[in-house]
């Protein structure tokens, strides 16, 4: 047991799952005890927002409480700058044992025989247990580094890591018995050190960075299988037929699956009963999830640690998963693109059935947490610490009046095209520019009273210009405050 009285931090971060997959946050369909009851147990924020729709740039800005741009991250591909100071770095440098359990992802990622699987800065994981994700990638057979922990797991159990395609679609793959999947082994890995730093004073992190529900589609068939008799009775994605139209051209070419540089799905040429398997198949991941993130806590009871221990449940960006005829992600701000669940739960320290309707920012994490555990504030965050609306010192509407999101040129889209794209949200709008965009529509902007769906596009819409120039000013205040407050000012001239 730890004598150090600062609270341990299990962060388990979740790829690429959307707001909505919860049975807390109202989806009837999913199976999520486990996730539902730390929420119950715990603070559940109903409006949590992400900085970048793709993976590499938001990881970078919830781990330093800084913007992508500020960070010089933008881009999956590209790769923490060394002078970038992390969440576990500080706390390794403060006498935390800080550990990683399956992705990282804060550097280019991509297999290569001139380089290791992931360079490393100082990011202060002195316990790794590292894999990008299961193998195969594209055309390769596969993310098989000798670091690729997961990989060398199911050798050492005698198992060859497969898929069967799905009889009714070939977007959706059969994936392995539970007890062989890459989410089984995080949790196995994570119980691991939870039961040993049970014997250790010091205070722990551990990042616990699942894969799923990241595409491909490939549950376990035991999960997906309950999903069989009511799969007719899912619901379709939200798209309207011609909603495109009005709406920025590169999510056309996302829609008819020709978007450069990134395997899609192009949404017209499945049928609606593919879209409810795909839906089913990405739920049964959820449901996978939340099984074997309920082994980790049990750990944590069982070892006397839960009280003491700060339990933060995330996801890097969400999946669009059809809505608005489009799948995966991009350079897409809808709601399902950019919301995530987020879950704070602390027996010792945080109040319990907190809900709370704020909008909030992932970078607002890092300085949340180093609060927690008592560090000194970083000069370089950006983000704002939770406590205050936490703790009800200030009423849950002024944590933020908006919510900033962007994409520079993180996504291929077309030949000759880039994409800089940029958000904000407040509690009844949102405006997304699409900025030097060459087509005859130049940015989104919705009314969410009246369309909480995000299917009119009202940015050429007569009605609605006073409001466009109120939230582009917004937009162009909240892109200058993400300049980057380093270096520290040391005088007045």
């Amino acid at each position: 047991m730890s004598t150090d009285e600062r609270p341990n931090i299990l962060w388990i971060c979740a790829d690429q799952q959307r707001f909505d997959s919860l049975g807390v946050y109202g989806n009837p369909w999913v199976e999520t005890p486990n996730l539902d009851r730390l929420a119950e147990d715990g603070v559940l924020f109903d409006h949590a927002y992400v900085q970048s729709p793709v993976c590499t740039p938001s990881r970078v800005s919830f781990l330093t409480g800084r913007y992508p741009r500020t960070t010089r991250v933008r881009q999956n591909g590209q790769s923490i700058p060394p002078d970038e100071r992390v969440v576990p770095r500080i706390l390794a440098d403060s006498g935390y044992t800080c550990g990683l359990v399956g992705k990282l992802h804060l550097s280019a990622a991509r297999p290569r025989p001139d380089r290791p699987a992931e360079p490393r800065i100082n990011d202060g994981y002195s316990w790794l247990s590292w894999s990008h994700q299961p193998p195969p990638y594209a055309a390769q057979a596969a993310m098989d580094w000798p670091t690729n922990s997961y990989t060398n797991w199911l050798r050492a159990r005698g198992v060859e890591f497969e898929r069967e395609t799905h009889p009714e679609t070939d977007e959706v793959q059969i994936g392995l018995d539970e007890e062989h999947q890459h989410t089984t082994w995080c949790a196995e890995t994570a119980t691991e050190f939870v039961e040993v730093m049970a014997g250790f004073p010091q205070p722990w992190l551990l990042s616990v960075n699942f894969y799923d529900p990241h595409h491909p589609f490939d549950p376990p068939k035991e999960l997906l299988d309950r999903y069989v008799d009511i799969v007719d009775d899912l619901p379709l994605p939200n798209y309207v037929p011609g909603e495109l139209d009005t709406k920025p051209q590169f999510q056309r070419w996302h829609h008819e699956g020709v978007y450069r540089g990134a395997r899609t799905i192009a949404y017209p040429d499945r049928s609606d009963r593919e879209h409810r398997i795909m839906r089913a198949a990405y739920w049964a991941m959820i449901d996978l999830l939340d099984r074997q993130i309920g082994r980790i806590l049990e750990a944590l009871d069982r070892t006397g640690q839960r009280e003491n221990t700060i339990v933060v449940f995330q996801a890097d960006h969400g999946e669009l998963l059809g809505d608005h005829g489009l799948y995966l992600k991009g350079p897409h701000f809808y709601d399902p693109a950019v919301r995530v669940p987020l879950i704070l739960n602390w027996p010792a320290g945080l109040p319990s059935g907190r809900r709370i309707g704020s909008l909030v920012e992932l970078v607002d994490l890092a300085p949340t947490l180093l609060e927690a555990v008592g560090a000194a504030p970083e000069p370089g965050v950006q983000g704002r610490s939770l406590w205050p609306v936490i703790n009800g010192t200030i009423p849950d509407a002024e944590h933020r009046d908006d919510v900033y999101s962007e994409s520079y040129n993180a996504g291929g889209i077309h030949e000759g095209e880039r994409a800089y794209v940029t958000m904000i949200r407040s509690a009844e709008h949102k405006i997304v520019v699409a900025h030097g965009h060459s087509g005859a529509v130049a940015g989104e902007l919705y009314d969410l009273v009246d369309d909480p769906g995000e299917n009119v596009n009202r940015w050429d819409d007569p009605a609605y210009g006073d409001l466009k120039m109120r939230m582009l000013h917004r937009m162009v205040d909240r892109m200058a405050m993400t300049a980057d407050p380093l270096p520290v000012r040391d005088d007045v001239w």
